[in-house]
């Protein structure tokens, strides 16, 4: 069986193999999305295919939708020649439930692939066709950042502000200068919808958007009536959403479980740009989207497929639910120490002891008694969920080093929300033990030395080389070596959100460093010492 148009023709051997089918034809949709497009998307990796695209996949199936995704990559183009184009934009879903089961579908519902800025006259096209509803996004933190931790442009950044729309290559300069164009066009409304966990990604995607257009101008490539159009969110919406499922990295037992039952070319490719993707995407069940009801041009009835609709306030009260308190932190505050204990798995870490009950103080603890309840979504039932059905999910395969991929750009919101909270109620966070233990871990990984003293690959992050050199001298069994290091790190506001020092916890996590870096064991000694 091959998953192509064609190939999904052979519907007994799919249903033999336990894999339904779309319902309808996924060859048809693409011609009419092609035709006029409503639906944009940005950033399309493993968790747009499965997730986002499993919505617009409901939809379709309920003849709630009778148009698919357009599909837009801006960074890794071997995504759309290796994953996209030679499936014909099929994707196979396979949801891994926490009791072995498994249930896999086929989504028609990702109608065309195109790569940004290359296709530019077909996105222009698209992005002028009046019709188009909205434009969607995960493309990561990183995706919206104009500005390094200097407070400069990137580099990148630089030259599409100085080269104007015509010749973008970032993300945001790109679909500014797509807007612009929408603009040019007559104007039409669109709503711009972040969908990455961000904490106010909306907000983040504004911000960067204006100030795209605000330095065109300056430089004369766009006109202040283009400026006021973006700016009015009457007309371009900037929507808040809060989004949770957790999507690990193809796992290699699912390609060979779908290659037995005879699906060809299941294999996981690793892209130039070192991304993980496969023909097919494995993820848990639940699944969490809460979305900022402001749609200028109309929507799709996004509700019927489970999303949830609603104000600006509680998108943010959900997403500080989740990000602040229930999911983000403790999966910030195990990744590392399961990279120091040898536990390639997050599942793994969380029947540990130790880690488990990292985690529960820093939920339950510390995190969950600051954050307000959202009213659609009860925090300790979805902490409950967390701690004990999704991270212990031992089918899921969801490894820490891809959670502490980038760690450094959220750590602001996952613990500096909740100390600026006690700050706030108390005077001083220094009541706190389990997060800046969990801050404690993260900077004793940056040594990329295990508990035992083997050295093991950091997780990319845009800081890691940075915070690397400010830690150059820092030795492993010389606590003595520790000199300071550590104080322009947690001073840096920019890291946490706050200076921890300001906060009265930098003392407290300088002297739990030096205790983890005593020696072999040291790290799993200071966590036992910490949590009683």
């Amino acid at each position: 069986m091959q998953l192509t148009y064609q190939g999904l023709k052979d519907s007994e051997g799919w249903k033999k193999a336990g894999i339904e089918l779309p319902p309808y034809n996924p060859e048809e949709l693409a011609e009419k999305t092609r035709q006029d497009p409503r639906w944009v998307h940005f950033g399309i990796g493993n968790i747009f295919r499965i997730f986002i695209g499993g919505i617009a996949d409901k939809l379709i199936r309920k003849n709630l939708l009778d148009r698919g995704i357009t599909c837009v990559e801006t960074f890794d183009y071997d995504v759309v020649d290796k994953i996209y184009k030679p499936f014909d934009n099929l994707a196979l879903a396979v949801t891994l439930h926490e009791d072995g089961r498994t249930d896999k579908r086929v989504l028609g519902s990702l109608s065309e692939a195109l790569k940004a800025p290359e296709d530019w006259e077909r996105l222009k096209a698209i992005f002028t066709n009046p019709g188009l509803q909205l434009v969607s996004f995960t493309i990561t933190e990183k995706g919206y950042a104009l500005h390094g931790t200097d407070g400069k442009y990137f580099r990148f950044v630089e030259s599409d502000m100085n080269n104007g729309p015509e010749k973008s290559t970032g993300a945001m300069a790109i679909v500014t200068a797509l807007l612009h164009e929408r603009f040019k066009a007559g104007a039409k409304p669109l709503a711009l919808v972040s969908m990455d966990n961000v904490s106010q990604n909306g907000k983040k995607l504004r911000e960067s958007v204006i100030e795209t257009a605000e330095t065109w101008q300056s430089k004369g490539f766009v006109s202040s009536e283009f400026v006021a159009y973006v700016k009015d969110d009457s007309i371009i919406a900037f929507n808040w959403t809060m989004i949770d499922k957790i999507t690990p990295r193809p796992s290699d037992d699912v390609g060979k479980m779908l290659a037995d039952s005879g699906v060809e070319n299941m294999s996981t490719v690793i892209t130039s740009k070192r991304t993980y993707i496969a023909p097919f995407v494995n993820a848990e069940g639940p699944e969490y989207l809460v979305i900022e009801d402001n749609f200028p041009n109309g929507r799709p009835p996004l509700e019927e497929a489970g999303v949830y609709m609603t104000d600006r306030k509680t998108v943010n009260l959900s997403e500080r639910m989740k990000v602040t308190a229930c999911l983000n932190p403790i999966h910030s505050a195990l990744c590392t120490y399961d990279r120091m204990l040898g536990y390639e798995f997050f599942a793994d870490g969380m029947h540990d002891k130790d880690l488990a009950e990292l985690a529960r103080q820093v939920g339950y603890v510390e995190a969950l008694p600051v954050v307000e309840n959202p009213g659609i979504i009860s925090p300790e039932k979805f902490l409950d969920e967390c701690m004990n059905v999704r991270f212990p999910n031992p089918y899921l395969g969801d490894t820490s080093a891809r959670i502490a991929t980038d760690i450094s750009q959220g750590l602001a919101f996952r613990f500096g929300e909740t100390i600026k909270a006690y700050v706030s109620r108390y005077g001083s966070a220094e009541k706190l033990k389990a997060i800046p233990l969990a801050i404690t871990g993260w900077l004793r990984y940056l040594l990329a030395l295990d508990d035992n003293g083997k050295a093991f690959e950091l997780s990319p992050d845009p800081l890691n080389q940075e915070l690397t050199g400010q830690l150059a001298g820092v030795s492993l069994g010389k606590p003595e070596s520790l000199t300071g290091q550590l104080k322009p790190i947690l001073g840096n506001k920019n890291i946490f959100g706050v200076n921890l020092y300001e906060a009265g916890l930098g003392e407290k996590i300088e002297a739990m460093f030096r205790e983890e870096i005593a020696g072999v064991g040291a790290v799993r000694a200071t966590l036992r010492k910490y949590l009683g």
